[in-house]
């Protein structure tokens, strides 16, 4: 079985993050020391992916719980119950605005503090509240890459019978993704790009295709160096390339994750993923979207109520790569450089890092708990199913 990377580890103690920043020249571990720290590294992109940032998130939580517990002198929100409840509410509430897109955080951190109520609730002293709270920070981060493994395969197996039932063999499938949605993204397996995985570990797979993704290139940073580490054929094109992929070569599915599914089945994903569904529809190509219960908001009931998170103006007018032909620094590792590839100066810059692709344009939805299909005649899905 392909073995994938991975965006959190934790051992000795430490709680740690690959900076996804440097990747793919780069493979740097940074400790997360602090809630800032997870805040940080959250807002400014060190770690991205939905299910990432919410297991980073909650981890962050049960190392800060941790270190609390294991002070000799404990701090002053340690006093009361409600010091406890009131500081502790106030730092899941500081994670949560990292970043407002992605659902799965904000998820995250309302499950936290339910449990956090329920502890107190059942008469729990403040360590023991914080025992709870540390466990279910861990059990987030736990489930997350064995549902990957089951939505992966329902997806793939999704795929498969499909392509039978218009006539083909159900083998050789080239599957197309945008942005990032592997182990890096995740913590563990992907959602996404855990289909197209699944697919090639059980030899259905001819190969994948990914988009640059840009601005910030998840696509070509990320995807590129995970499809290589798991020995995937794979073709990488730049965002504008979708359309001439599918008139030129057999397609035979979209995969992609989601940030958020509104009740409908609309989806914020990556910006560039609505343009691939609209070209998608224009070739009778399925659109798959893959992405834990976790990120399906049912309290939204379309993508009209989705935040879209503008990113800095500056970080579509800057690239970072290794410098070409490659310089070793002192360390053996390759230098790298961000460079400017617009005017400086330039007014005028729309950089959102989400877009909502409408239900309408979704083949399918697909959780842990199954596969989602609209019934005909009708532009939403029922998620109930699989929610």
């Amino acid at each position: 079985m392909a073995t994938g990377l991975t965006s959190i580890r934790t051992s000795e103690g430490k709680l740690e993050i690959v900076n996804q920043l440097l990747l793919p020249h780069t493979v740097e571990f940074i400790e997360i020391k602090s809630i800032d720290d997870a805040y940080d590294a959250i807002k400014s992109m060190k770690i991205r992916g939905a299910p990432a940032i919410a297991s980073l998130a909650a981890l962050a939580v049960a190392d800060y719980l941790t270190k609390a517990l294991e002070n000799t002198t404990a701090p002053a929100w340690f006093e009361s119950t409600d010091a406890f409840k009131e500081h502790i509410e106030a730092v899941l509430a500081h994670l949560f605005t990292a970043r407002p897109t992605a659902v799965n955080l904000g998820a995250a951190t309302r499950r936290l503090s339910k449990k956090l109520a329920a502890s107190i609730e059942a008469g729990n002293d403040v360590r023991g509240v914080a025992r709870d709270l540390i466990a279910e920070a861990k059990e987030i981060d736990a489930e997350d890459v064995g549902r990957n493994k089951l939505m992966s395969k329902w997806g793939a197996e999704w795929l498969v019978e499909q392509v039978k039932n218009a006539g083909g063999s159900g083998e050789n499938l080239n599957v197309m993704t945008v942005c990032n949605t592997g182990s890096l993204a995740t913590s563990g397996y992907g959602t996404a790009l855990g289909l197209i995985t699944h697919l090639h570990e059980t030899g259905k797979l001819q190969r994948a295709f990914f988009t640059q993704s840009t601005p910030y290139h998840q696509g070509s940073r990320l995807t590129a160096f995970e499809l290589q580490s798991l020995k995937i054929p794979s073709t990488m094109l730049c965002d504008s390339m979708v359309g001439s992929l599918f008139q030129h070569h057999q397609i035979h599915a979209i995969a992609v994750g989601a940030d958020r599914i509104a009740r409908n089945g609309d989806t914020a994903n990556k910006i560039g993923t609505y343009n691939a569904a609209v070209l998608a529809a224009r070739h009778n190509i399925p659109f798959i979207v893959v992405a834990p219960v976790s990120t399906v908001d049912l309290d939204i009931a379309d993508g009209s109520s989705i935040p879209i998170e503008q990113r800095p103006a500056i970080e579509a007018c800057l690239v970072r790569g290794a410098l070409f032909p490659a310089v070793l620094n002192a360390d053996g590792a390759k230098e790298q450089a961000t460079v400017m590839v617009t005017p400086e100066g330039l007014e005028g810059v729309y950089n959102p890092s989400f877009d909502v692709t409408p239900a309408s344009l979704i083949t399918a939805i697909v959780t842990e708990k199954g596969v989602a299909i609209k019934k005909a005649g009708e532009e939403g899905f029922d998620l109930t199913p699989v929610v």
